[in-house]
């Protein structure tokens, strides 16, 4: 997949290891997502994200994307193609940078991801976000993503899955 294609309005293009500074700073003015999901950015948690897969997936399968407005990294992004099947993207992790948050932009990059998902034949989107964050669970809902009544616990918290029809 050809992830410039995923925004009309930005820059989208792949993140690795070199833009984890980049990436770090735009999370950790994220003080109230961490407060739900702890612990607390680093750059090494960066790194393992940018490398986490679920079981039978491999790297082709990830996409660890940033959206640029210029050259300012606005959103971060992990989705993962053919999850849990093949007709279904899941998004493992989405943060915009905190001056924008609450302007649309963020809604904007959603529905410009799913329209482009849904033109090269994935038929919904999937994601959890964490029981109690009302900031996130507002975000999702807002943009048309409804519990399926799964959810599962770590040791920290518990997440609520959650997917979006294309």
């Amino acid at each position: 997949m050809d992830v410039s294609l995923l925004s009309d309005r930005y820059i989208v293009q792949m993140m690795g290891e070199s833009d984890v500074e980049r990436i770090y700073e735009l999370c950790r003015k994220n003080s109230l997502y961490y407060q739900y999901c702890p612990p607390l950015v680093s750059e090494e948690s960066i790194i393992c994200d940018m490398n986490a897969l679920p079981q039978n997936k491999d790297m082709q399968d990830k996409y660890y994307i940033g959206y640029y407005d210029g050259e300012r990294l606005i959103a971060v992004m992990d989705l993962i193609m053919d999850f849990p099947d093949e007709t279904t993207a899941f998004i493992g992790f989405f943060m915009t940078d905190v001056a924008i948050q609450n302007t649309g932009i963020g809604s904007g990059i959603i529905k410009d991801l799913c329209v482009c998902l849904a033109k090269i034949g994935i038929s919904k989107v999937r994601l959890g976000w964490v029981k109690d964050n009302p900031q996130a669970e507002h975000f999702w809902h807002k943009n048309k993503f409804v519990e399926v009544g799964d959810f599962y616990d770590t040791d920290k918290y518990t997440v609520i899955v959650a997917q979006r029809y294309l």
